[in-house]
């Protein structure tokens, strides 16, 4: 593998892996790889392979190469190559006929002269190109702030040693020349080691450093594009798109490249349409384009005094009005030619095909803050209910009933199945209390029990009526109207 968590793996050499399947974060393993498909296929009795071998780099810089000494290699393998000076470490990325498609599309003859493939790369060669490999990183921290401190407008983006450790490639950007002389000694002197300063292009830094663009994918330049055309403001024109710099602008600054994939196909259908700058002249004044539907084959007309008002009219149509202009004979109006707007956006109705639910669905309910009633809360008896009961009669609610505690007198408690006294004893009215409000501080009076049980009514020495009640705790869940004695009947235990 191309990266250093690859490479190295255990004492015994064994290869690690970085577990990414694919494109990694380190060094972007099989980038630009071509598939071949010719690998299964044996060439005819007689005929030699091709010795060009494809050797892939940091970054997916990719070299040609020549077997010279016809080492059994195949895709993956690690090899030495030749650098000057010394040695480079590479992977082999594509070997056989295919090869030589690769060169004639890179511009290179099959039988120019290239570099030679020295041999398999030992696990010393991998150790020192890993361990220079190590070293990039740092280094180009250093890098950047040694040309910060020299005021040098350049921005340096990639650092590549070579396999053998003994030369490091700067990659830098710039707008303008840069006189780097000064740069090079202050790199010569910090890090001790060869240094070469080699100059790349926006879309070649953004290819080298990889990254996902705005449609969620990675970047077409360091995954699969491997040329780079011009593309021109022109392309979003035809293909009617806003001219906002942020949005056709890539991470390279520079417009998307994939403004030109789909544009041989917008000038395909444009050749059907009349131009955008069409002019019909009408009898209610003359109207100009200002919108076209390519795919539909619909444009917008708007009369000069009244640019608010588009009119919607089929290519067709235009043609005709504008082949009426040409013979000096003018239409009567927009309106005969409009389509209606309804026409124009049917309506849609869509279905969930993909059988997918609402996004919503594993979100968790939402708390409501109501408390709910509590059933079993007795309701609140106040002194003003108690006081009016002709008023609750008024208001349509009726009196609350009124405890009543029936004294123990010793005898048997008359059945309650009596309704008619129960009624009459919870519609009377309760008698008003002019006993006087009690002092602060006062106690309130207690009465004390009978012994012997039952209502003792005597004298008192103030000539009142003294009346003793057991003093029994009431059981709230009881009956008021039941002795504790009595059954549930009313009839007497005993």
């Amino acid at each position: 593998m191309a990266c250093t968590n690859c490479s190295t793996g255990s004492k015994d050499g064994t290869p690690r892996g970085c577990k990414n399947n694919g494109t990694c974060g380190t060094d972007s393993c099989n980038k630009l790889t071509v598939f071949d498909w010719l690998s299964n296929m044996s060439l005819p009795g007689g005929e030699a392979p091709f010795d060009g071998v494809e050797v892939r780099f940091k970054n997916g810089r990719k070299e040609f190469y020549r077997n010279a000494e016809t080492v059994t290699l195949s895709i993956g393998d690690i090899v030495a190559v030749e650098a000057a000076p010394g040695h480079d470490i590479g992977i082999v990325t594509l070997t056989g006929e295919l090869v030589k498609i690769q060169m004639k599309k890179k511009g290179v003859k099959p039988n120019a002269e290239l570099g030679k493939i020295y041999r398999k790369a030992s696990q010393k060669d991998i150790d020192i190109w890993s361990d220079a490999r190590a070293k990039e990183e740092p280094m180009k921290v250093v890098a950047r702030e040694i040309a910060i401190r020299l005021n040098l407008e350049m921005k340096i983006s990639d650092i590549e040693y070579q396999g053998d450790g003994s030369k490091a490639t700067f990659y830098y950007t710039a707008n303008d020349r840069v006189d780097f002389r000064q740069l090079i000694k202050d790199f010569a002197r910090e890090f001790s080691i060869r240094i070469e300063m080699k100059q790349v292009g926006f879309r070649q830094e953004a290819s080298r450093l990889g990254g996902i663009g705005s449609c969620g994918r990675e970047l077409c330049c360091s995954t699969w594009l491997t040329d780079f055309r011009s593309v021109n403001t022109s392309a979003a024109r035809y293909q009617q798109l806003s001219l906002n710099p942020q949005k056709l602008a890539g991470q390279c600054g520079k417009l998307k490249c994939c403004l030109n994939y789909e544009l041989d196909t917008y000038l395909d259908a444009l050749k059907g349409l009349p131009d955008m700058d069409t002019k019909i002249y009408t009898d209610k004044g003359d109207a100009f384009c200002q919108k076209v539907d390519i795919f539909k084959g619909i444009m917008w007309f708007a009369y000069t005094n009244d640019m608010a008002h588009w009119h919607i009219i089929e290519a067709a149509q235009v043609k005709e009005m504008v082949a009426l202009n040409k013979q000096k004979e003018r239409v009567s109006s927009l309106e005969d030619y409009a389509v209606e707007a309804a026409d124009e956006t049917p309506e849609k109705n869509f279905q969930n095909a993909v059988g997918q639910d609402s996004l919503t669905r594993f979100d968790a309910p939402k708390k409501s803050n109501k408390k709910r009633p509590n059933k079993n809360k007795k309701p609140r008896v106040t002194e003003a209910n108690n006081a009016n009961p002709a008023g609750q009669a008024a208001t349509g609610t009726a009196p609350k009933a009124k405890m009543v505690i029936t004294p123990n007198t010793g005898g048997v408690k008359p059945a309650e199945g009596n309704a008619a006294s129960k009624q009459a004893n919870t519609n009377a009215p309760r008698p008003a209390n002019n006993r006087p409000p009690r002092q602060v501080g006062e106690r309130k009076p207690t009465t004390n029990p009978n012994p012997e049980g039952g209502t003792n009514t005597g004298a008192n020495t103030n000539g009142g009526t003294k009346k003793n009640f057991n003093n029994k705790r009431i059981n709230p869940n009881q009956n008021p109207n039941q002795n504790p004695s009595n059954d549930k009947n009313g009839n007497d235990k005993k």
